[in-house]
C-alpha cells in the first residue's frame, strides 16, 4: 500500500533548492559532495553525484566514502516517503549495509533503487503489527556509458515511535 502523503513528501524533496537545504540540515556531508534527486516516484529512487575535486581520491576517481551516499539515499528517500506523515508515527534506522565495487567511478554516478513496493509493505508489517521490520534494498550505480559501477545493500528497520518492540 502506497503511502497517501507520498506526493506531498515528492512535492518538497524533488524541488531543487528543497533538497539542496535538506542536506544542508540533515546531511552536511552529501550537500558538500553534491547529491542531487534525478527522479523519484513510489517504485523508484535516482540520486547522483558528480565526480569533482571534493570527492576524489589518488586514483583519479570518486572516493568509495563518497559513493556510499547517494547509494544510501536512493534507498533511504524511498523509506522516508513511505513513513512522511503516517499514523502512528514511525521511525526508520539503517541497521546494516553492504558494498560491491566493479569499475573505476569516474564522471557522474547514478545509483538507482527500485525498491519501494517492498519498503511500502515493510512500513505497512510495522504498522499493522506494531511491532519492528526490516527490509533488505538493493541499489545499482551506473556511470554515463551505463556501466555497472558499484551496487549497495541497505536494511533499514521500521519502527513506530515510542514501541519498545524489536524485530525478532
Amino acid at each position: 500500500m502506497v503511502n497517501a502523503h507520498f506526493s506531498a513528501f515528492k512535492k518538497n524533496i524533488s524541488h531543487p533548492i528543497r533538497f539542496r537545504v535538506f542536506m544542508l540540515t540533515r546531511l552536511p556531508s552529501a550537500w558538500f559532495a553534491g547529491l542531487k534527486l534525478v527522479s523519484l516516484t513510489t517504485e523508484e529512487a535516482k540520486v547522483s553525484v558528480r565526480q569533482k575535486w571534493f570527492n576524489k581520491n589518488p586514483f583519479r576517481s570518486i572516493y568509495v566514502a563518497i559513493l556510499s551516499m547517494p547509494s544510501e539515499v536512493s534507498t533511504g528517500v524511498l523509506c522516508m516517503g513511505a513513513i512522511y506523515n503516517r499514523k502512528p508515527p514511525l521511525s526508520m534506522l539503517v541497521i546494516s549495509n553492504e558494498g560491491f565495487y566493479y569499475k573505476k567511478a569516474t564522471g557522474t554516478i547514478v545509483f538507482t533503487c527500485n525498491e519501494g513496493a517492498a519498503i511500502n509493505d515493510a512500513v505497512e508489517r510495522a504498522i499493522q503489527t506494531g511491532e519492528a521490520t526490516t527490509i533488505r534494498c538493493h541499489t545499482i550505480g551506473t556511470n554515463e556509458k551505463g556501466e555497472v559501477v558499484a551496487e549497495f545493500y541497505y536494511t533499514w528497520s521500521f519502527k513506530q515511535k515510542g514501541s519498545a518492540k524489536v524485530a525478532g
